[in-house]
Parts: C-alpha cells; structure tokens; sequence
C-alpha cells in the first residue's frame, strides 16, 4: 500500500476560483424609522463625562458614544414631550479591555413615570479576548411611552467599570 500525495490532475490546474474579501460587518443600526431623541424628549442621565455625552450615542452617523464620569450603575431617562408606541430598541454597546459581566434594563412608563414595567433585561459577559462588543435589537410592542429608561450596571460584581452606550436608536 502506497502512502502519500495525491496525484495532480489537469483539472486542479485550470480550476477557477476567486477569494474573496471578509464580509465587514454591520456595525450602525438596520435602516428604520428611528425617533429624533434630541429633538423629541428631555433627557435625564445620572452622570456623564463631558468627552462623551449623550448626544453622542443619540446621531444617526455614530461617534464617540455616551460613557458616565462615575462607576456603578448609572440611568439615562427619556422624557418624551408625546406618548409614543415603540415598537424597536436598538443598542450597541463595547469594551475592547475589561472582562466583565454588564446589566441593562429598559423600563418604560405610560403615565410620566409614577409606575414603571420592564421591557428588556439582557447581561452580556465583555471579554478582552473576543467578545468586546454587545448588539441588541429588541422587538417590543409598548404603547404610549412617555419615559424610557436605560439603567446600565457595567460589573454585576461591583468594581469601578464605568458604563457606556456606543449607540441607542428606538423607533
């Protein structure tokens, strides 16, 4: 019995073939109606450091994203001027160097924020060797919003991890 290579064939050498580029990945919300947040609610954070405010997590071109000048759990509220059905939540968080387990809730209220009802409770574990970014796109059905609120814990176990928001998108 012979070992081996395996012989050439004419055919392997007139064989066509392309490669091809990595496909990139998405890294901006799916095209949507999305809701002009500036211009449509009041917003209400518990912290913010001036390098990275909200706003920066709110532009449709992206940018720097939102992260608070405090660690610990942190809240940003929309206010919205009208009642509005949100129907979409799009999230986009990152953090290319601390391990951690980090905590979001969105909660919401149809009367000015005297009750509220959790729409979405998600933990995501941040990992320096792979998993450094954290996309949600969240399917709700809530009628009459008047306050969305994000709280974000960015370490269930404590420590001086600051949260962050790269991008928020609700249509």
């Amino acid at each position: 019995m012979k070992t081996g290579k395996a012989a050439r064939t004419p055919e392997a050498d007139n064989m066509r073939k392309r490669v091809l580029s990595p496909v990139e990945e998405r890294t901006g919300p799916p095209n949507d109606y999305w809701l002009p947040l500036e211009e449509c609610t009041d917003v209400e954070i518990t912290s913010e450091d001036p390098a990275h405010p909200i706003e920066a997590a709110l532009r449709a071109e992206g940018g720097l994203g939102w992260k608070a000048n405090a660690p610990g759990k942190q809240t940003i509220r929309f206010l919205f001027a009208n009642p509005q059905h949100v129907k979409r939540i799009w999230l986009s968080f990152a953090e290319p160097e601390a391990e951690r387990t980090q905590e979001y809730v969105v909660r919401w209220s149809a009367d000015r924020g005297r009750s509220f009802r959790d729409a979405v409770r998600q933990q995501w574990n941040f990992s320096p060797r792979g998993a450094t970014a954290e996309v949600e796109d969240h399917h709700v059905d809530l009628p009459a919003v008047t306050v969305l609120e994000l709280s974000i814990t960015p370490d269930t176990r404590g420590g001086t991890a600051m949260a962050s928001l790269e991008q928020l998108r609700i249509a």
